[in-house]
């Protein structure tokens, strides 16, 4: 039995991040086999539900209103579309639905039409999740008792390397928003965005934060940055595809259970990048032709690449909430 640890140290981390790629490779694919169906991925699709005009400053962001990119800003969808998308992304192989506002944190109000999108969606008979911003403690009460099963609100980076990411909410923001979503009962989906800028030590202080919680974030996502035109990170060089590998298998050594996401940026990526992240323990993935307002491959060529690497999508199963720590003695 794989053993699950809250206590990583820094250079530990570093050492994994350091090993000969083969080494890093064949230990993380054997913790993988030990605690996955090795040949399965779990398929989600990303709905932005309210686009553009965000204040917030996130360096990376085609939906920040500070940056001029071109994106058409959108006010919160209709319930009927949603359905409609929904009952899409099901019949094209989804399992678990995604749901994204681009607010700093939603009103009362907006939270209430977006907790009639969960019920919706849950009636399906598809996993939920959301990603709104910050919330209150309440805010993730309220949509524990609607039914969300998963909550998004990546850490993004390093603690030491996010003041030059993003100023207008802090890293503790974040904790306090996740530490809200864990107590409320919600499945915690947290992970980052690599090719920003930062350094290795910085990958390895991102994972140290995740793999050091309480509990493992059951999902992590895992971005590779897509440089947006008229966003502070558009000129970044591209990240190199070792690099990347490297970081989802280090994800699987540190959190054995938690699934690990190929997210944001696999149109840049070569069917053996993604191959090699399957290979390196990565079990989930963003499933449609788009990610809030980027690009993803087409539906047919992710098949395709199943196909060849006689990958089969996973099947829908009972969710397991995560533990409401307001409910333990």
């Amino acid at each position: 039995m794989t053993e699950l640890r809250h206590n990583w140290k820094l250079e530990e981390i570093q050492a994994l991040f350091a090993l000969p790629f083969n080494d890093l490779m064949f230990k993380a694919h054997q913790i993988h086999r030990q605690n996955f169906t090795v040949n399965q991925v779990q398929i989600s699709t990303l709905l932005s539900i309210k686009t553009g005009a965000c204040p917030e400053d996130c360096s990376y962001c085609s939906q920040s209103a500070r940056y001029d990119t071109d994106l058409q800003t959108e006010r919160l969808m209709p319930l009927n579309e949603v359905i409609a998308a929904a009952k899409t992304a099901q019949a094209n192989g989804a399992t678990r639905f995604c749901m994204g506002a681009a607010w700093r944190n939603p009103t009362d109000k907006n939270l209430e039409r977006v907790i009639e999108m969960v019920s919706s969606v849950k009636d399906l008979g598809m996993e939920t999740c959301v990603t709104l911003g910050m919330l209150t403690d309440r805010q993730a009460q309220r949509l524990k008792h609607a039914g969300l099963d998963y909550y998004n609100h990546n850490l993004d980076t390093s603690p030491e390397f996010y003041g030059q990411v993003i100023t207008t909410r802090t890293y503790q923001d974040r904790l306090d928003t996740l530490e809200y979503v864990r107590n409320a009962g919600i499945n915690v989906c947290s992970g980052g965005i690599l090719g920003m800028g930062e350094s290795e030590r910085d990958r390895a202080r991102l994972l140290q934060q995740l793999a050091n919680m309480k509990q493992h974030p059951e999902s992590v996502p895992i971005n590779d940055l897509v440089r947006i035109e008229g966003t502070p990170l558009a000129a970044n060089d591209k990240l190199d595809s070792l690099d990347f590998i490297r970081t989802i298998a280090v994800a699987r050594i540190l959190m054995p259970k938690s699934y690990v996401r190929l997210s944001a940026g696999r149109t840049e990526m070569s069917d053996e990048t993604q191959a090699w992240c399957f290979f390196a323990g990565a079990n989930s993935m963003f499933y449609g032709d788009r990610l809030l307002t980027t690009d993803n491959p087409d539906e047919n060529h992710d098949m395709q690449l199943f196909a060849r690497l006689g990958i089969q999508p996973e099947r829908s199963a009972p969710v397991e909430a995560a533990v409401c720590q307001t409910c333990q003695a």
